[in-house]
C-alpha cells in the first residue's frame, strides 16, 4: 500500500540568503573530445551483426563498441 502524505508549506524566514554566480561548466565543456580520424574498414557480415545486435542490447552504436575495443587493444599492447 503508497501512502501519500501531502506536503505543507509555510511562510517561515530561512535567513540570510547569498547568491552565487554561476560556477558549473558549459554542457559543451563536459563532452570529452579525442582527436579522430576516419578510415574505410571491411569486416564480416557476421562481425558487424555481432556488435549491432550486442549494442542494442548495450542501448549503444555498434561503431562506438568497435572503436572501443580497438582503443582497449591499442592500449593494452602499446609499446612504451
Amino acid at each position: 500500500m503508497k501512502m501519500h502524505k501531502k506536503i505543507k508549506y509555510t511562510d517561515e524566514h530561512i535567513g540570510k540568503v547569498k547568491i552565487i554566480s554561476d560556477f558549473l561548466p558549459s554542457p559543451d565543456n563536459l563532452v570529452m573530445k579525442e582527436d579522430t580520424e576516419k578510415v574505410t574498414l571491411t569486416l564480416t557480415k557476421s562481425s558487424i551483426d555481432f556488435f549491432k545486435k550486442a549494442a542494442k542490447e548495450n542501448h549503444t552504436q555498434y561503431q562506438k563498441m568497435i572503436r572501443n575495443l580497438l582503443n582497449h587493444y591499442a592500449m593494452r599492447h602499446h609499446e612504451t
